[in-house]
């Protein structure tokens, strides 16, 4: 199987390349390199049916991915993803940092605490 670009794989990596500039070529990339529908299929559900909804405003969205993934622990490379991406939608240094103190409180000391690590990667590289 192939990377066909279909119009929700090219939505998806458009919605990519305005979080991150130049992130969709890695991303594509990497998910490509595993199965040749896996960008089309994680990143078109991901970004292009749910994303890009209009029912939440991008920022918003982004400042819920930050709490989520920080919360969950698990993910760190997506969690410094998003908080790059969270900045340039609009997102305040201020409010990641509200967010993951905002972390601590429900999801615990030790995930406040990797989502530090992932805000200073982040604020380092921006």
């Amino acid at each position: 199987m192939s990377a066909t670009p279909t119009d929700r794989r090219t939505q998806a990596l458009a919605l990519l390349e305005w979080l991150e500039p130049g992130a969709p070529e890695r991303v594509a990339e990497n998910l490509d390199g595993f199965h040749g529908d896996a960008t089309e299929i994680l990143l078109g559900f991901a970004f292009t049916d749910v994303v890009a909804r209009e029912g939440i405003p991008l920022k918003a969205r982004e400042m819920l991915t930050i709490a989520m993934l920080a919360a969950m622990g698990t993910a760190p490379g997506q969690l410094e993803f998003h908080m790059r991406a969270a900045l340039n939608t609009g997102v305040t240094r201020e409010e990641i940092v509200e967010i993951v103190l905002q972390v601590a409180v429900y999801a615990g000391i030790p995930a406040s605490m990797n989502a530090i690590t992932a805000a200073k990667s982040a604020f380092t590289s921006v």
